[in-house]
């Protein structure tokens, strides 16, 4: 009896190794990682690295002072998201495109802009922020970079007149990033009603689609597109609502009707995404949900060891006095300066528009690795089509 349940267990073992090792060989290979030799951004201050602050007023400290102990071109204490991606794929920060002073684009180089839209708007920078940069633009930017780069490159006598501009055969290799049209809702929100907007929604994103199609054309393959966040819980929006009435905010204070704007303005960009996929057949597009990233930090902060997500870090805000981060206000005869709270890296929000570096550091946490993308792939591996 024995013997027969040693043949019968090692029966077993066999076929569960034979078969098993079918399994294996006739499964798909796991992908390689990608080897990104640069990263291209287009975008707004959710990723600009310094765009902004070159083409217009220096961003003063304490913006960037937590991290790079200066101001550093960005929107936040210190690293974006964008940067958390170039150090996930051990590439340096990106320099800015407008950058004209000391910087290194050999790995990539970054077109976005703070008040970026995607659609051009019919505004100044200063009377609402808005950049004259929009999207299309940044495209005209990426075309002249790639061509005079790739004119100086191939004509440089020695190493070192090329050791700070990019491989011309790189571009084809790189990495595609978007991470833009949070500006074109908060435009919106202010001139358009709720219909005009959903009206307007398929031109903003097919205007999107056309940058990816052209940087396509150019020999880009490999994209990895942001959605946009939850606009309803940035603080500014919901600082100066009083009294709101039953449903106007959700169960953690944002704004309902913005995030529902947001949420449709995703599912039309990620419908586009699976449309352009089919049209160009060459390229690898990966959809980013930055959105559920974003919300499921806010709606969990407590517990993810934050404040209460609608409290500002940077500037002083009480008493309905509004002092913004890096500003200065003389209020009943004092001098008052918007300084930076005393634990940036316990704050969701920096500025109350922006993100601090630590809550960019969780949300980057949460989507590079894959878990919140279409196809479910981590950026490292985002040169694959799935």
């Amino acid at each position: 009896m024995g013997f027969v349940r040693f043949l019968v267990i090692g029966f077993l073992v066999s076929w569960v190794l034979v078969v098993g090792g079918e399994e294996l060989m006739g499964s798909p290979p796991v992908s390689p990682p990608c080897d990104f030799p640069a990263i291209y951004n287009f975008g707004d201050s959710n990723s600009d690295t310094g765009g902004i602050s070159a083409a217009f007023q220096p961003i003063p400290s304490p913006y960037g002072d937590n991290f790079f102990h200066k101001p550093a071109g960005r929107d936040s204490d210190g690293r974006l998201v964008i940067d958390f991606i170039a150090e996930h794929l051990q590439l340096p920060y990106l320099s800015a495109y407008l950058n004209s002073i000391g910087p290194n684009f050999q790995h990539g180089a970054n077109f976005a802009t703070g008040g970026s839209t995607i659609r051009r708007q019919n505004e100044t920078i200063f009377a609402y922020g808005i950049s004259p940069f929009s999207l299309d633009v940044q495209i005209w930017h990426y075309d002249q970079f790639k061509v005079r780069t790739s004119d100086l490159y191939n004509q440089a006598k020695q190493a070192a007149d090329r050791s700070k501009l990019p491989r011309p055969e790189d571009f084809s290799k790189a990495l595609y990033t978007f991470d833009i049209g949070q500006n074109d809702l908060s435009v919106a929100f202010r001139k358009m009603s709720n219909e005009q907007l959903l009206a307007a929604m398929p031109d903003i994103v097919n205007q999107l689609a056309a940058a990816v199609q052209h940087v396509y054309q150019q020999g880009g393959r490999a994209f990895w597109i942001h959605n946009t966040g939850p606009i309803g819980c940035l603080p500014v929006a919901v600082m100066y609502i009083r009294n709101p009435p039953a449903g106007f905010l959700d169960q953690y204070g944002c704004i309902k009707g913005q995030n529902d704007m947001a949420v449709e303005f995703n599912k039309q960009l990620k419908d586009r995404v699976i449309k352009l996929r089919a049209e160009l057949p060459d390229a690898a597009i990966t959809y980013v949900d930055v959105y559920a990233a974003k919300y499921g930090l806010i709606s969990n902060a407590k517990n993810q060891g934050f404040v209460d997500p609608l409290k500002i870090c940077c500037g002083h805000h009480e008493n309905d006095v509004n002092i913004w981060c890096g500003n200065t206000a003389n209020i009943n005869g004092t001098e008052i300066f918007g300084a930076s709270c005393g634990n940036p890296s316990l704050f969701i929000s920096w500025d109350g528009v922006h993100y601090s570096q630590a809550a960019n550091q969780w949300i980057a946490n949460h989507v590079l690795n894959g878990s919140l993308s279409d196809p479910p792939i981590p950026i490292a591996h985002a040169c694959h089509k799935h």
